[in-house]
């Protein structure tokens, strides 16, 4: 048995092996035997038939019951009903040839339309299933319980029953239920689930962590600061149940396709079988090749495969920690060729830096001076400065902060200046100028320059392969920045963008973004790219918004229409692949579908082929179908992104 299956398919997957068995025997045995003859001419068709017939109710009971409850429910064109009318048609015609005395024919068949569309069936399930996993597994994040420390006692209650500043306590193993920020304790947690990165995360006393990861190593204490329905874990889990209704246009195309398709090809099999008979007079040739027609012209190939390669597509974008919103905004990443980016928090890392200290050879004293005279401050710039000394600072100077100078250290005679090029200045202090892209922190001593720290924002790692995979991809990059001038082109000519703009307000990038949507081509898909807290508004205006580090983020959720859990850019051109990836299947499907349909109906009609090919042609181009949308899987993808790291 196949491992992984669900009741439901092992309960199909039998059916269908005891009904092949027992058609394979009837069917050798009729062959061999010529069951017609064996009950006397006049009856001749009514042991095949029964026997047949028996097979046939064993694989198809479910079809035809559908069949007729869509009738009632008045959904009569579907791919159940042109199942049922091609097999019974398929039984009577074989009764009606018996009963003339003619060779009986027809019966088989009806039988094997039924078991190999069955077995197309079966391929369709087990395929939804293997594609549903990826997804699904993101649902295994929904805590259970909380274990609420309240009065001095544990009580283990519903997450949606602890209130915001409850502590809780988290055991190893135990998933994290709500959002909070750890006030004892520390440990490791897994963020697979969330993220779909394998290196567990050490978090301590201050941290914040996300519900949905689970506690590996040590007993925390947590208190709450988000309410389960707004916690990350209900925000992704909403996300992730809503995803499969959004559907894409080649979708959309597929069912009002369908919709017209399924009458016409039915009404073009009636007059297939009635038209040439009323001149000929060949009625059973001319309804047997109507049958046919009808059993090749059914449309569950194309109804089944295209879905499913998006379905595909989601769960293999969602192993890797990439939450699509919909198969819309997946097939639109496949064709997006325009990426803005926000530079801080996504293609830098938001945090100050020492990039440079000149002069080269006063290094080490320039760092301890400055560290002298920054070590109080906790402005980014001030512990970027401390962060880099890492070493002991000297005590006894007073501090004194000149408001939009810098700071002056003093102690006894010995007297430190450490700010920008006003404070040298202010004080009549010759220093030599430190061009460059960040701010400079220029460092005296007395009346004496000693030199200057260039501090920049560090560029995050993976950007610049990231931007060069998109350009490879055909790609237009772009970033927008509130810096100035210097920093903007300093970090996109490090990065390798195509183009950038600079000294921006927040405003501006809505109105950047609107000259850009406005100046692009028609089938240009603009995305943009920004952390989701302070790029929302732009997220949203965008053909394609995608929100970087979705863990913990709610205006990354709401926001954006793709969620990239781990804050690395790597994901971006990973979901691109993913996407191009599901696209070219999908159109892979409808001409594989469209065509080989096209020339057996074309054939059946002509009564070049038998119901065999019909039935063959039918079932194996749906298979077909089926097994080239499971190609959307995670496992190449995998390979190629670490390809692409390393």
């Amino acid at each position: 048995m196949k491992p992984g299956l669900s009741k439901k398919q092992k309960k199909n997957l039998i059916r269908i092996c005891v009904a092949l068995a027992v058609f394979a025997a009837v069917f050798i045995s009729d062959k061999a035997l010529s069951l017609a003859t064996v009950t006397g001419e006049k009856f001749c068709w009514l042991l095949p038939f029964s026997l047949y017939f028996a097979v046939y109710v064993l694989i198809g009971y479910d079809v035809l019951f559908k069949a007729a409850r869509n009738i009632l429910r008045g959904q009569i064109l579907d791919e159940n009903f042109l199942m049922a009318i091609a097999t019974l048609g398929a039984f009577a015609l074989g009764i009606c040839t018996g009963v003339m005395g003619l060779d009986v024919e027809g019966f088989d068949e009806a039988c094997a339309v039924l078991l190999f569309y069955q077995v197309g069936e079966f391929f369709q399930s087990y395929a939804t299933g293997k594609s549903r996993k990826s997804i699904s597994s993101l649902m295994d994040i929904r805590p259970d319980y909380a274990n609420l420390m309240r009065d001095g006692e544990l009580v283990k209650t519903e997450p949606e029953n602890v209130s915001v500043g409850d502590v809780i306590l988290i055991n190893p193993g135990e998933k994290v239920p709500l959002d909070g920020i750890i006030i004892n304790g520390s440990t490791t947690l897994d963020t697979k689930a969330l993220t779909g990165e394998s290196l567990p995360r050490e978090v301590e006393t201050g941290s914040d962590i996300v519900s949905g990861c689970v506690n590996l190593t040590s007993q925390i204490k947590v208190k709450v600061t988000k309410p389960f329905y707004d916690s990350a874990v209900s925000k992704i889990l909403e996300l992730v149940e809503n995803a499969s209704s959004r559907k894409s246009n080649s979708e959309n195309f597929i069912t009002k396709f369908s919709k017209f398709y399924t009458p016409t090809v039915v009404i073009a099999a009636v007059l297939l079988a009635v038209v040439p008979a009323l001149f000929t007079g060949e009625w059973l040739t001319w309804i047997y090749r109507g049958l046919s027609f009808l059993v090749v012209s059914c449309p569950c190939a194309l109804v089944v495969s295209v879905p499913l390669a998006f379905f595909a597509g989601l769960g293999a974008a969602s192993k890797h920690g990439i939450l699509v919103k919909g198969s819309n905004y997946l097939e639109m990443l496949g064709k997006a060729n325009i990426f803005v980016f926000d530079k801080t928090g996504t293609l830098t890392k938001g945090n100050f830096a020492v990039a440079e200290i000149l002069p080269t050879d006063r290094r080490d004293e320039i760092l301890k001076l400055a560290a002298i005279a920054e070590k109080d401050s906790n402005h980014p710039i001030a512990r970027s400065v401390t962060a880099c000394y890492g070493g002991e600072i000297e005590e006894g100077y007073t501090l004194t902060n000149l408001a939009g100078l810098g700071v002056k250290a003093v102690r006894g005679d010995d007297v430190i200046y450490c700010g920008n090029e006003k404070l040298m200045k202010e004080f009549g202090i010759n220093f030599k100028e430190h061009i460059g892209a960040g701010t400079t922190v220029y460092v005296a001593r007395g009346g004496e320059f000693v030199g200057s720290l260039m501090i920049s924002d560090e560029i995050k790692h993976g950007a610049k392969e990231t931007v060069r995979e998109l350009s490879s991809l055909g790609c237009k990059t772009v970033m927008l920045t509130g810096d100035n001038e210097t920093v903007a082109e300093s970090v996109s000519r490090q990065i390798g963008l195509t183009s950038y703009r600079a000294s921006l307000l927040p405003q501006n990038k809505v109105e950047e973004v609107e000259k850009m949507l406005a100046a692009k081509k028609a089938k240009d898909l603009l995305c943009f790219v920004g952390d989701g807290i302070n790029d929302a508004p732009v997220l949203m205006r965008s053909d394609i918004g995608i929100a970087m580090g979705g863990v913990g983020s709610d205006a990354a959720i709401e926001a954006s229409d793709v969620v990239l859990m781990r804050d690395e850019l790597d994901g971006i051109p990973l979901a691109k692949r993913i996407a191009k990836k599901t696209m070219a299947i999908v159109f892979e499907n409808i001409i594989l579908s469209l065509l080989v349909k096209l020339v057996i109906m074309v054939l059946s009609a002509l009564g070049i082929t038998s119901m065999w090919l019909a039935v063959i042609g039918d079932v194996g181009v749906a298979i077909v179908a089926i097994l080239n949308s499971m190609r959307v899987g995670a496992g190449r993808f995998e390979k190629e992104r670490k390809t692409k790291i390393s």
